[in-house]
């Protein structure tokens, strides 16, 4: 009886092991360019996903800043926001869609406070995008999405020293 138990839990076991290496072996297939995924590393991915979630906010924000701006010069930063970074998200959602790559698409929810707090929040957050645009361009496994980054990069320390004058223009 006993043997007949190990010869029984043999013939079971065989099998499922077989089975969990078939599944390791699709789920790695599906990790490769050959298995239809985008190839890019995992450090591509994140900077791709951050720059489309932060383009979002700039465009959203800078439509805010063109409606809801007091001083002439943020709405007209607005304005330059909202033209600037659809462009680049329009950029980097084909490269997205070359490399198969899935970015999200969730529209920003922003509120206003003032122009200065605007302008402030825009000097921050293009002093901290224009690091990781620099790192992806300089660091980057892609090349196409390192060339984006380099390229992007070059707008975003514009837009980081038009934001900068702005702001000093606000009391």
């Amino acid at each position: 009886m006993k043997i007949k138990m190990t010869v029984i839990s043999k013939f079971c076991i065989l099998p499922l092991i077989i089975a969990a290496l078939s599944v390791a072996g699709v789920a790695a297939a599906q990790d490769t360019p050959a298995g239809g995924s985008s190839g890019l590393s995992v450090k591509d991915k994140m900077f791709m996903k951050k720059a489309a979630k932060g383009g979002m906010m700039e465009v959203a924000m800078g439509k805010l800043a063109d409606e809801k701006g007091q001083s002439e010069d943020v709405k007209s930063f607005g304005k330059r926001m909202v033209a600037d970074h659809s462009k680049a998200n329009d950029e980097l959602k084909k490269i997205a869609a070359q490399k198969k790559a899935k970015l999200p698409t969730k529209e920003p929810t922003v509120g206003w406070t003032s122009d200065k707090a605007y302008m402030d929040a825009m000097v921050k957050d293009h002093e901290k995008d224009l690091a990781e645009f620099q790192e992806e361009a300089k660091s980057g496994g892609d090349p196409d999405v390192k060339k984006f980054a380099d390229d992007t990069a070059k707008m975003v320390q514009e837009h980081l020293d038009l934001a900068k004058q702005t702001q000093s223009k606000l009391k």
